[in-house]
């Protein structure tokens, strides 16, 4: 492999950031490769919801912001629904299917299941029947949006919850359930 040097250009005012790879050659990622970094991603997902799912009181799951938004239980259903969607992409079946929300407890257990399937699936090395960008820029990128909608829910509800520096935090591919690391860096 080439060696990657990384330059700024700057211009009016504003800085880009490039990167080349000297040689000619190509940075590539091995199917495992490609499969460790999808599995930290949904890693990543379900450390961000952990947090904001952990603690949630009662009376969350039903909190509306106004009377068109969906609440907090049926936002957690939808990310269920994106979690087995994407299973079923994975292994060559798009199958889209919209639950009746349950209770809030056992819509997490759901969402942590959904996500624990999906993370087993990649991590057997069976054929993954669609490409991973297309998982993570679909299902995985939507989840992750509502895991934010979920925060600002939380925070409107009365009940924020800390910030963190993501980047520190003790993330790792298989790790899908409710048991997380602690939070390396939070603040207010």
């Amino acid at each position: 492999m080439g060696q990657v040097r990384f330059r700024s250009l700057g211009g009016e005012g504003r800085v880009r950031h490039t990167i080349e790879f000297l040689k000619g050659k190509k940075m590539t990622l091995t199917n495992e490769s490609r499969n460790e970094l999808f599995r930290h991603c949904i890693a990543t997902l379900v450390y961000r919801a952990s947090k904001i799912l952990r603690d949630a009181p009662e009376n969350f799951a039903a909190f509306h912001n106004d009377a068109k938004s969906r609440t907090p239980v049926e936002i957690l259903t939808h990310m269920g629904d994106l979690m087995d969607w994407a299973l079923s992409m994975a292994k060559g079946k798009s199958v889209w299917h919209e639950s009746i929300p349950l209770d809030w407890d056992r819509e997490v257990a759901r969402f942590y299941d959904s996500v624990k399937q999906l993370d087993m699936y990649v991590a057997s090395g069976a054929m993954i029947a669609c490409p991973l960008e297309k998982l993570f820029q679909g299902p995985v990128a939507d989840a992750l949006t509502h895991t934010g909608q979920l925060a600002m829910l939380r925070r409107i509800a009365g009940v924020p919850i800390r910030g963190e520096n993501y980047y520190v935090a003790d993330i790792l591919p298989g790790r899908v359930g409710p048991e997380q690391s602690k939070p390396r860096k939070e603040f207010d």
